[in-house]
């Protein structure tokens, strides 16, 4: 069964076509990049088939399910969805900010069972974050913010987790950490779906990538195999190539085409 599938999915805004016949599925154990310029619609296509917009044509599913027949808890059980604007409505201690990707199971603030306690250790762990459980969250930097709102998503433990530019605002350490989080999370079965904007950490650790251009799909595959000269030229209007020098390979950029 596929974790996430969309068939035709397309959404205008005014008759301006922001993503147009959108395809595609995903498994258990990928990382997948969906990486393209800004304003070709990745955000949209993650909404779209998340269900948090209303879909023009298409139709998508999660976990074999059409989504709209799905709850907003059966939804947060199944994916962890970590969106680009990430705002704060109140000063909570990072602990309790974390705490609330457990919601969809029951949990409430200082009411935690055994389990969801262990799940959000877990989460504070990965995302480095051992030592701020108290901190109060208007107090933490961007990347810390960043770390934290990752934190929650994982504390989920969902198969599959969607998230939107998670690596914006870290530092080059933290974004290399998050990455190789998500390639264990792969590598344990389940599934990830990226935005990314680094194209060199996309070519590292996604194991799929998803390029879109004004609105489309345009191609979808390894890195290996959709990384071309020429994609590069046409997607993000830069020259480049893949270098490699037989222990890993590299994107060398000349400058824009």
């Amino acid at each position: 069964m596929k974790l996430l599938e969309a068939e035709g999915l397309g959404y205008s805004v005014d008759g301006r076509v922001l993503v147009a016949d959108a395809a595609f599925a995903l498994g258990a154990g990928e990382l997948t990049a969906l990486i393209g310029p800004n304003g070709s619609g990745k955000t949209t296509l993650l909404r779209l088939v998340l269900g948090l917009l209303d879909r023009g044509t298409g139709s998508a599913s999660i976990g074999g399910a059409a989504v709209e027949s799905l709850t907003p808890v059966e939804r947060a059980r199944r994916i962890a969805y970590l969106p680009q604007s990430r705002p704060l409505v109140w000063p909570q201690p990072v602990r309790d900010v974390v705490s609330l990707g457990r919601f969809a199971y029951g949990a409430a603030l200082g009411r935690l069972s055994q389990a969801d306690s262990a799940a959000v250790d877990r989460a504070i762990s990965s995302c480095q974050l051992n030592g701020f459980e108290e901190r109060a969250a208007d107090t933490l930097s961007g990347g810390e913010l960043a770390r934290m709102h990752l934190a929650r998503a994982l504390a989920a433990e969902t198969p599959l987790i969607v998230a939107d530019e998670p690596v914006a605002a870290l530092d080059p350490r933290y974004q290399h950490q998050t990455m190789q989080l998500f390639a264990d999370m792969a590598r344990e079965g389940r599934g990830v779906l990226t935005v990314i904007h680094d194209l060199d950490l996309a070519l590292r650790y996604a194991t799929r990538v998803f390029w879109m251009h004004d609105g489309r799909i345009v191609a979808n595959g390894t890195p290996q195999e959709t990384f071309t000269s020429v994609r590069l030229r046409d997607v993000f209007g830069i020259d480049a190539q893949l270098v490699s020098d037989g222990a890993s390979t590299r994107l060398e950029i000349s400058g824009p085409a």
